[in-house]
Parts: structure tokens; sequence; C-alpha cells
């Protein structure tokens, strides 16, 4: 098959697949999925790839109020979604659903707060609440928006082991989601974070209007990055958000197709799936093979997520067995 051997990679390394050769993934037809399929599983035992799948959580500790213009976001000031705003959450609720979370073998539980970036004693508050929860099972993540070096030095000192900040779509088709920040500021954070010690989680959304090429290039642009985690999400269109009106229908098949993609052109990162997994209908259990080597479970930000067990389920329909 022409497209599946274009597509695959030379003997000395994954990244050797150029950008037209992943494109000819994403325009696959999809009764050729199961080739795609196979070439990954093959990618996957070339570099020896565990079975195990790690899963992460978050908790929404500050919600709403957001001065940020994201199109997507039910969170930011321009979209009229109703949703839950509140403040920073107490302390011991944090630490109590952490401790939960380990409980269940979670393996990393992320602090969310909407906005910018946080206020300083909201960091402090959270730094406060890291270092407080050293001997949890779940390592902590956060994802507190855009911070500055110093800031995720205070973190790292406090206890954080992985900061998350997507770069949310490719850099030329950013301004047509946010324009409050550049991508560029993004970036910015991911590298400070790296440089802080921090591992990095970094992905962003399929669906939101961008292009196949555009979709090609936020893969190459995080595999330069040179993430520990991509965290790949899939646009559930919300109305009242600016992007629900320019969101095309997405197929589960080439919602497939574009894990596939981003699991060979970053075979040294974690693939991780979030949000919109759901929508993946049948072929939901094929993401394993599809270079998928975490989950999020659990409840999302501001829509309902997948329940722990049902997410046990489903390793167990795909062969696969949970990280501890």
């Amino acid at each position: 098959m022409e497209l599946i051997r274009a597509a695959e990679p030379d003997n000395h390394s994954m990244q050797a697949v150029s950008p037209s050769r992943a494109l000819e993934i994403l325009m696959t037809p999809e009764s050729q999925i199961q080739s795609l399929l196979s070439l990954s599983d093959c990618a996957r035992a070339a570099r020896g790839v565990s079975d195990e799948i790690s899963f992460c959580c978050i908790i929404n500790a500050k919600s709403g109020n957001c001065t940020e213009d994201c199109a997507f976001c039910v969170q930011s000031f321009v979209n009229s979604v109703p949703h839950r705003s509140y403040p920073m959450l107490d302390e011991h609720l944090i630490l109590s659903a952490r401790k939960k979370a380990g409980g269940l073998g979670v393996r990393h539980f992320s602090i969310v707060t909407s906005g910018g970036s946080p206020a300083e004693k909201e960091l402090d508050d959270i730094c406060r609440i890291i270092s407080r929860g050293e001997d949890g099972k779940s390592l902590w993540c956060a994802s507190l928006g855009i911070l500055s070096l110093r800031q995720l030095m205070l973190l790292k000192d406090a206890g954080l082991r992985r900061y998350h900040h997507n770069l949310e779509t490719e850099r030329t088709y950013f301004p047509r989601i946010c324009t409050t920040h550049a991508w560029h500021d993004r970036v910015n954070t991911v590298r400070m974070a790296k440089l802080a010690g921090l591992e990095i989680c970094s992905g962003g959304i399929i669906g939101l209007g961008e292009s196949l090429r555009q979709r090609v290039g936020m893969a190459f642009q995080l595999r330069d990055l040179e993430v520990d985690s991509i965290a790949l999400n899939f646009l559930i269109p919300l109305e009242g958000t600016g992007i629900c009106s320019r969101q095309e229908h997405i197929s589960p098949a080439d919602m497939l197709k574009a894990v596939i993609m981003f699991g060979i052109v970053c075979p040294d990162s974690e693939l991780r799936l979030c949000a919109g997994r759901k929508m993946l209908g049948e072929y939901e259990k094929e993401i394993f093979r599809a270079g998928v080597s975490g989950i999020m479970t659990g409840e999302l930000l501001t829509t309902s997520g997948s329940r722990f067990q049902d997410d046990l389920e489903l390793l167990e329909a795909a062969g696969r067995v949970r990280a501890i």
C-alpha cells in the first residue's frame, strides 16, 4: 500500500517522518485505518512500548471570570455559556481530592485554575498546598496559565513535578482562537517550565476549524519543544462559545487518524487523550494501538468526563493494563 509505505518511518528514528507524510496519514481513507493501526503496532513493538496506560485527573480549583478571549472556553468573558464561577477552593478539598485520586491509582493529579495567570497570593496558596501534600501517591501537576521562570521555580521547589500548558492550536491559526495573548507567550511558558526543571505536558484541541496542515504543524511544534507528555483534546462544541459556529464535524475516523499521526510524529512523548474521546465511538478502544499511553479520567473542567470504572473496562476491552 503506497500511502502506508510513504508514512512508514525509516529504521533509524520515528522522528524521520516528514510533514508531508504526516499529512498523508490524515488523508488516508477510512477503509485503510486498520493498516495505519498496524503501522502504529509495529512502531510500538520496535520501541518496546509497554502495554501499561497511566491515568491522570484534574481538579478545577478556580473557575470562571477569565479575562482571556479563547473562543472555545466557556470560562472566557466573551462567551455566554452558563457555568459555575468560584474563587480558589479550600486547601482541604484539594488535598482530599488528590488523596482519593491516589487511592485509585491515578498517577498525575493536576490543580487547574482559570485566568491568564494567578495572583501572587493564589500562587503562594498553591505552593503551600503542594508542599503539604508531598506524601500523596499521585504526582503533582498544575495548569495555572502563563507564568514566569521565578513563579515556576517556586512551584518546583514546593514539590510540583509537571507543568501543563497547551499550545491549543498551530501557530498560524492561534490568532483566530485567541487575541488577548500570543502563541509565543504559551511557547515561552513551556520553555521556562523546562528551564525550571519541571516535566512538561502540552498539547491542544483538535477540531477548532484548523486545516489538516495546521493539525500536522501543531504535532511538529510539540515535537520540536520535546515535551514529556502531549495532551490531545477533541473539541466539545457548546452553544454560546465563539468557536461553535465555525466548528466542523470531525468523524470518529478522522479523530483516530489524528491520534495515529501525533503518535508517529512524536514517538518520544507520552500521548494522553483528554476531552472529547468519547466521541470516538467504536474507535475508542483502538486509541492504544494508535499510540496513546495515558488518559484523563474523571470530571473535566466544565463538562462531564468519564467514570473511573468505565475507563478500567475500556483498558480491559483493549487488552491493556493500568500503570500503577
